[in-house]
């Protein structure tokens, strides 16, 4: 590491060469200015050489929005078009206005703190409170910039890593119960059959609004009454639909009921006549869920949704939203005793703890409940062990 000092006016210059710049590729030096003897003035360049070569210096004039900006631009390949427009958004909105001249090298935890204090009092639409989870948000994107930041040698340590975002309470699961979900699918039924069994699906497989979309005729298997998962279509920019593997990157297969296994031969056999009334033919490819006659196209994430809330308005359920029968799904398969690694299996968790941490709460219930029947099961047993006790007493002769 080279550093060299020269004598200017009553004060010496101390120079340390700190790289190349990652930005502009040129050779960066940190300077500091130092009053004393030359003996000491030599000193105070041994330890500022010595911190250089820690690291964090070689992007001394980089701010906080140079690094964010790159940091996306390497991390973009691997989001969801969804994820990164999400967090294009995110940083437009909140970090780009406050953070974005930010010098990188003097960003610290505190400033960040009174940052999301800021964020949370008066972040919102015209001022107002913003909510602790968009918050979280944003320092998430924050900490990871930051970690990107540390690994690239531009800063020691990563601020953001000892900030105290606020923290999020935990939103109460309030699934449908099976009146509603049935409301909800016969509604839809009068209107829009295809959509009708695409909510049945929903409520009885468990699988995401992206993964239904992305669905193809290939994937199902009426005569083994099964589905595979093995993808999901995301909406990109300027509303273009992306196709690309699930949530966990891993496929799965679900089994059907019959019922369900019924309605989606009413479906085939819809689409099959639909496609022959326009001169097209319905291949293995197709997607079960289109609004072309050939199901070369997928319905659109979105449009599912705004569906969704015209039917839900029609039943008066204002609060039930569309990932709600998600849920249904997993609570009611909990509640009805079965395992919690099956269930998990079911959803595309990656694993049963994240099962296990979002629907701890009907876990327990679950687990109340077969406490209840075991209690039970032994109490029968008890009393039938001791009626008959008691009849082999009554019948034993007495002794004299």
């Amino acid at each position: 590491m080279k550093g060299h000092l020269r004598k200017r006016g009553e004060a010496w210059e101390l120079r340390a060469y700190a790289g190349i710049d990652p930005i502009t590729n040129r050779q960066k030096y940190v300077t500091r200015t130092f009053r004393g003897g030359k003996r000491e003035a030599e000193e105070a360049l041994a330890r500022l050489v010595t911190e250089v070569s820690g690291g964090g210096h070689a992007a001394q004039d980089t701010t906080v929005g140079d690094l964010i900006r790159q940091w996306l631009d390497l991390a973009k390949p691997e989001l969801s078009p969804t994820t990164a427009r999400g967090y294009d958004w995110i940083i437009k909105t909140y970090i780009t206005p406050t953070l974005d001249k930010v010098p990188l090298a003097r960003l610290r935890a505190a400033q960040l703190d009174r940052f999301y204090a800021k964020l949370r009092d008066e972040g919102g639409q015209d001022g107002k409170p913003l909510s602790a989870a968009t918050v979280r948000q944003v320092h998430a994107i924050l900490r990871r910039a930051l970690q990107q930041g540390v690994r690239w040698g531009w800063i020691t340590t990563n601020p953001a890593s000892l900030a105290s975002p606020p923290r999020v309470r935990s939103r109460q699961l309030e699934p449908p119960d099976p009146d509603k979900v049935v409301q909800l699918i016969e509604t839809a039924e009068k209107d829009d059959p295809d959509f009708a069994c695409f909510l049945l699906l929903a409520a009885t497989t468990g699988a995401r609004r992206g993964e239904l979309c992305g669905l193809r005729w290939s994937d199902v298997d009426l005569k083994e009454k099964v589905l595979t998962i093995s993808r999901s279509v995301v909406e990109a920019e300027h509303s273009a639909l992306v196709e690309k593997d699930t949530k966990t990157h891993a496929s799965r297969r679900i089994a059907l009921d019959a019922g369900t296994v019924k309605r989606l031969k009413t479906h085939r056999g819809r689409s099959t006549a639909r496609a022959t009334a326009c001169d097209a033919t319905l291949p293995e490819s197709a997607h079960v869920f289109s609004p072309d006659a050939d199901g070369k196209r997928s319905w659109a994430p979105n449009d599912v949704t705004k569906d969704f809330i015209r039917i839900r308005k029609q039943v008066g359920l204002d609060t039930v939203r569309l990932h709600d029968l998600r849920h249904f799904a997993a609570t009611r398969l909990l509640a009805a005793g079965v395992p919690v690694r099956t269930v998990s299996g079911r959803l595309g968790h990656a694993n049963a703890a994240t099962t296990l941490g979002v629907y701890a709460h009907f876990v327990e219930e679950s687990d109340r409940d077969a406490a209840a029947k075991l209690g039970s099961l032994l109490e029968k047993s008890r009393t039938s062990s001791s009626r008959r006790l008691s009849g082999s007493r009554a019948k034993a002769p007495s002794r004299s």
